[in-house]
Protein backbone atom coordinates (compact mmCIF):
# COMPACT_ATOMS: atom_id res chain seq x y z
CA UNK A 1 0.00 0.00 0.00
CA UNK A 2 1.38 3.32 -0.71
CA UNK A 3 0.34 6.75 0.94
CA UNK A 4 -0.75 9.79 0.03
CA UNK A 5 -1.96 13.58 1.40
CA UNK A 6 -4.95 15.54 0.46
CA UNK A 7 -2.61 17.89 -1.86
CA UNK A 8 -0.74 15.06 -3.53
CA UNK A 9 -4.19 13.47 -4.32
CA UNK A 10 -5.26 16.70 -5.83
CA UNK A 11 -2.17 17.05 -7.64
CA UNK A 12 -2.28 14.13 -9.10
CA UNK A 13 -5.85 14.27 -10.58
CA UNK A 14 -5.04 17.42 -12.80
CA UNK A 15 -3.21 14.61 -14.86
CA UNK A 16 -5.29 11.68 -14.59
CA UNK A 17 -4.19 8.25 -15.49
CA UNK A 18 -6.65 6.22 -17.34
CA UNK A 19 -7.96 2.97 -15.62
CA UNK A 20 -8.01 5.24 -12.15
CA UNK A 21 -10.38 5.25 -9.57
CA UNK A 22 -11.20 7.88 -6.71
CA UNK A 23 -12.60 5.31 -3.76
CA UNK A 24 -14.73 7.37 -1.10
CA UNK A 25 -15.08 4.54 1.83
CA UNK A 26 -17.75 7.41 3.79
CA UNK A 27 -21.31 6.51 4.18
CA UNK A 28 -23.77 7.21 1.89
CA UNK A 29 -24.99 9.95 3.77
CA UNK A 30 -21.65 11.68 4.13
CA UNK A 31 -20.74 11.01 0.32
CA UNK A 32 -24.13 12.48 -0.74
CA UNK A 33 -23.22 15.68 1.28
CA UNK A 34 -20.36 16.13 -0.60
CA UNK A 35 -17.05 14.51 -2.71
CA UNK A 36 -14.39 14.62 -4.70
CA UNK A 37 -15.91 14.81 -8.31
CA UNK A 38 -15.34 11.55 -9.99
CA UNK A 39 -15.24 9.64 -6.67
CA UNK A 40 -17.44 6.03 -6.59
CA UNK A 41 -18.37 5.51 -3.32
CA UNK A 42 -18.37 1.71 -1.53
CA UNK A 43 -18.86 2.43 2.39
CA UNK A 44 -15.69 0.63 4.17
CA UNK A 45 -18.10 -1.93 6.16
CA UNK A 46 -18.81 -3.55 2.64
CA UNK A 47 -15.34 -2.57 0.86
CA UNK A 48 -14.54 -5.92 1.05
CA UNK A 49 -17.97 -7.08 -1.05
CA UNK A 50 -16.57 -5.32 -3.48
CA UNK A 51 -13.19 -6.33 -4.00
CA UNK A 52 -13.25 -8.36 -7.15
CA UNK A 53 -14.77 -4.69 -8.74
CA UNK A 54 -11.33 -2.94 -7.85
CA UNK A 55 -8.99 -5.55 -8.86
CA UNK A 56 -8.75 -4.21 -12.53
CA UNK A 57 -8.16 -0.39 -11.74
CA UNK A 58 -3.90 0.09 -12.28
CA UNK A 59 -4.55 2.35 -9.00
CA UNK A 60 -6.89 3.51 -6.76
CA UNK A 61 -6.83 6.29 -4.46
CA UNK A 62 -9.06 5.39 -1.25
CA UNK A 63 -10.11 8.11 0.95
CA UNK A 64 -12.44 9.10 3.96
CA UNK A 65 -13.16 11.71 6.30
CA UNK A 66 -9.79 11.75 8.47
CA UNK A 67 -8.22 8.93 7.06
CA UNK A 68 -8.59 5.97 9.90
CA UNK A 69 -11.60 4.54 7.79
CA UNK A 70 -8.93 4.64 4.40
CA UNK A 71 -6.93 2.95 6.05
CA UNK A 72 -8.93 0.08 7.03
CA UNK A 73 -10.41 -0.49 3.84
CA UNK A 74 -6.41 -0.48 2.35
CA UNK A 75 -5.77 -3.36 4.80
CA UNK A 76 -8.75 -5.25 4.02
CA UNK A 77 -8.80 -4.81 0.58
CA UNK A 78 -4.36 -5.90 0.20
CA UNK A 79 -5.53 -9.03 2.24
CA UNK A 80 -7.61 -9.78 -0.81
CA UNK A 81 -4.56 -9.81 -2.88
CA UNK A 82 -5.01 -5.94 -4.31
CA UNK A 83 -1.70 -4.32 -4.65
CA UNK A 84 -2.78 -1.61 -6.82
CA UNK A 85 -4.05 0.74 -3.74
CA UNK A 86 -3.14 4.38 -2.28
CA UNK A 87 -4.29 5.35 0.92
CA UNK A 88 -5.13 9.49 1.46
CA UNK A 89 -4.25 9.03 4.83
CA UNK A 90 -3.30 12.29 6.03
CA UNK A 91 -6.13 14.51 5.75
CA UNK A 92 -9.60 13.59 4.11
CA UNK A 93 -12.87 15.24 2.82
CA UNK A 94 -12.57 18.37 4.70
CA UNK A 95 -9.31 19.10 4.10
CA UNK A 96 -10.48 18.63 0.36
CA UNK A 97 -13.11 20.92 0.72
CA UNK A 98 -10.83 23.41 2.80
CA UNK A 99 -8.25 23.45 0.32
CA UNK A 100 -11.05 24.90 -1.92
CA UNK A 101 -10.60 22.16 -3.97
CA UNK A 102 -13.74 21.04 -6.46
CA UNK A 103 -16.29 19.20 -5.17
CA UNK A 104 -19.32 17.26 -5.99
CA UNK A 105 -22.41 17.52 -4.50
Amino acid sequence: MQFMTVPELHSTLQSPTPNTLVLDVRTPGEFSEGRIPGARNIPVDVVMKHHEELRPFQTVYIYCRAGARAQMACQMLEIQGLKNLVCVDEGGFPDWQDAGYPVER
